[in-house]
């Protein structure tokens, strides 16, 4: 499971702390020296642009991929006064803070995938991909993933499986195991290798499968979309409170799931159709998001990167009281 690690950046002294805690993740996964070492670059350099040019910190999102290149998604996100002029901040030399301003351009040299959502008064989101064995530079990811643990917890109790699937169809999956930690993410990862093992079925099938296969556990809520992008259609069944909403540049439809658990007690799940679009975005949630919000507000958002609208989302809108996951698609 893809599960981020969150590292805090209040003030400047922090930077080395970020530095030591990315070093330290990297080798618990077999990253080798030199890829420790440019991964420690760039944490460093993000670190030391929150202390010095936000007015409360922020702080990193870090999460290791493997398919189809091994390496980490850095997500370094603030609530600051924005950029208004972000290619000028890329210039070596540049600097608003008095420092030699060679930081935001090394960070871009050194990432494979690089993307910036600012806008004042709401913040500032840097992506940033490090291919850490044989890096090249790929299409765009359809994808955008947070999940975060809840704090004093050491494994989420969420969890996340993606298909992309013949017919130029893909399917998302999001799972929220009852409670937190271990056994709560017993559950959601059992969901999640049934979606694996099952990702040709129909959605209800498949749900009611989960439902028989996690009966031994403390259950999930559990919801799956399957996206039709030649049709033009999405396909959606949940089960508890995982929210899913398609947005555009201008509304959001919001998915229907039923009340219930899967591996505990619901009636018989509807699969729903939605229309989707070139423009739509997927989203899905764990209830450790608020669901209150509105893309729209974020100009230009849809046109960036997926995982800077996971990332921006779970920024201001994670409780911090739970487990949280956000989960983008887009075509």
């Amino acid at each position: 499971m893809a599960q981020s690690i969150y590292i805090p950046v209040e003030e400047q002294h922090q930077e080395g702390e970020a530095r030591r805690m990315a070093a330290s993740w990297a080798m618990d996964r077999g990253f080798n020296e030199d890829q420790r070492s440019k991964l420690s670059l760039v944490v460093a350099e993000l670190a030391r642009n929150l202390a010095l040019h936000t007015t409360s910190g922020g702080f990193l999102l870090l999460r290791q991929f493997e398919i189809p290149y091994k390496g980490v998604e850095i997500l370094c996100l603030d609530r600051g006064p924005g950029m208004a002029n972000f290619a000028m901040c890329l210039r070596d030399g540049y600097s608003s803070a008095g420092t030699s301003g060679k930081g935001l351009g090394a960070v871009v040299r050194a990432s494979e995938k690089f993307d910036v959502h600012s806008q004042p008064s709401v913040g500032t989101a840097f992506m940033c991909d490090l291919f850490l064995e044989n890096p090249q530079k790929p299409a765009g990811s359809r994808t955008g993933l947070v999940n975060v643990a809840k704090k004093g917890e050491t494994v989420s109790g969420d969890a996340y499986g993606f298909h992309e699937l013949p017919g130029g169809r893909a399917r998302m999956i999001v799972a929220d195991g009852l409670g937190h930690g271990p056994l709560a993410a017993e559950a959601s990862n059992l969901a999640i290798r049934v979606f694996e093992d099952g990702h040709n079925m129909d959605l209800v099938p498949l749900l009611e499968r989960m439902n028989l296969a996690l009966k031994a556990t403390r259950g999930a809520a559990v919801a799956i979309a399957e996206v039709s992008f030649g049709q033009e259609k999405v396909r959606y069944a949940g089960v508890g409170n995982i929210s899913g909403a398609i947005a555009t540049r201008d509304k959001c439809a919001h998915l229907v799931s039923h009340n219930g658990t899967v591996g505990g007690s619901f009636h018989k799940p509807r699969e729903f159709v939605y229309d989707w679009s070139p423009e739509s975005m997927l989203i899905m949630n764990s209830d450790g998001v608020k669901g209150h919000w509105h893309l729209e507000r974020y100009a230009g958002l849809q046109e960036k990167h997926p995982a800077l609208a996971a990332g921006i989302l779970f920024r201001d809108f994670n409780r911090g009281t739970d487990d949280s996951t956000v989960a983008t698609l887009r075509s």
